[in-house]
């Protein structure tokens, strides 16, 4: 048994399942469903779609909080899954071939997703696109500083990596052009061709896409942030040291403070999701740290979640929800089945509709029958 203060043995947060159920089910349902309905109903539900999009460039609604909530949780699995290492077990050879497995695997999943891995053309293969890589840069880095550090050393080591985003920005006179950035700069000097948005011609020429403004190689610092902010959570909420409803609170005390933190330095580096900026950080990182205190006191507290368990369908094959969502098309299942209906208005909401349940059928199979695919 763990002693005061230290990490227990493996326990399964069923509350990090729901809340990782709940950003899939908006990124993977809600989401396609919405974005639909106001195609078709586009009188009264601009504000909806707003919320449903990723803002232009300065500033955050909701569908800018899926990747840092889906980052932020594979941070959180980490005090659980090896509480071991942290309680007198060394790691050895196969936990280091394990991790660099996970590495790997996180990386060929996401060149099929946006890396265009399958088109078997290297011209448009894209090495770094993806959400399931910026996981497998940031879950390494938190891994590794997990198991030989502790508390303290990896929030020193946090601070390290945020200063040295920040720096990079600094050094360069804080320039947020979309394309003229030090973020965008190094990664058309790395990547050149192989950068996502890039067009090619007909000749074969090429060239950077102005549309283009997401960043991912110095970006990687802030990623492995929001992946060491879930571990602290983690670590909070595995503690032994005060009771379950106080860790809570502990936890939403340190997320409405990286909130306050995020737009108190957001005059000076503003909210910027698709850079990754230190603002944005800081500010997405505390409404996961009020996200997960919520849901934990409600779920694992008080035993509220009877009507919430369906998420873990999605939250318990988050890999698999995720690269079905991303890679089958299920509209033509849904288009051969529901063709009579194509004369109505409605009929892409429908279609829409059709593609999200076919998934969740898909994923309720799958929990039934206990079958769980995990990197």
């Amino acid at each position: 048994m763990a002693g005061q203060g230290e990490i227990p043995a493996k326990k399964r947060l069923a509350s990090l399942d729901i809340l990782r159920g709940a950003d899939l089910f908006l990124l993977l349902f809600l989401g396609p469903v919405i974005h639909s309905l106001c195609d078709v109903y586009p009188d009264g539900t601009a504000w909806l779609l707003h919320q449903c999009e990723h803002v232009a460039w300065e500033g955050f609604v909701l569908w800018d909080l899926i990747m840092p909530l889906f980052l932020f949780m594979s941070g959180m699995t980490i005090p659980f899954s090896m509480a071991r290492y942290r309680n007198g077990v060394r790691p050895d050879g196969p936990f280091y071939l394990k991790l660099l497995r996970r590495f790997f695997l996180l990386f060929l999943l996401g060149w099929i997703v946006q890396g265009n891995l399958l088109d078997f053309n290297w011209k448009t293969f894209h090495p770094y696109a993806n959400t399931l890589q910026a996981i497998a840069v940031g879950y390494v880095i938190a891994a590794l500083l997990f198991v030989h550090f502790d508390f303290k050393w990896q929030a020193v080591f946090t601070v390290v990596l945020f200063a040295g985003y920040w720096i990079a920005f600094a050094c360069t006179g804080m320039n947020l052009d979309g394309q003229d950035n030090v973020a965008m700069v190094v990664d058309k000097t790395v990547l050149g061709s192989h950068r996502g948005g890039v067009i090619w011609a007909p000749d074969g020429s090429w060239q950077f896409s102005s549309r283009y403004e997401y960043t991912w190689i110095l970006s990687s610092l802030n990623f492995a942030v929001t992946v060491l902010l879930g571990s602290f959570a983690g670590q909070m909420l595995a503690s032994k040291r005060f009771r379950p409803s106080k860790r809570a609170a502990l936890v939403a005390v340190a997320g409405a403070g990286l909130i306050a933190a995020g737009l108190a330095m957001s005059p000076v580096f503003p909210i910027i999701k698709k850079i990754w900026s230190s603002s944005m950080t800081l500010y997405s990182g505390g409404i996961c740290f009020l996200l997960i205190a919520l849901t934990y006191y409600l779920v694992d507290v008080r035993g509220w979640h009877r009507g919430a368990d369906w998420l873990k369908m999605y939250g318990m094959n988050a890999i698999t929800a995720y690269m079905l969502g991303m890679v089958v098309r299920f509209s033509s299942v849904s288009e051969s089945l529901l063709h009579g209906f194509s004369g109505f208005s409605w009929y892409p909401v429908l279609i829409a509709l059709s593609n999200s349940s076919i998934l969740l059928f898909i994923l309720w199979l799958m929990y039934r029958n206990k079958v769980f695919l995990r990197v």
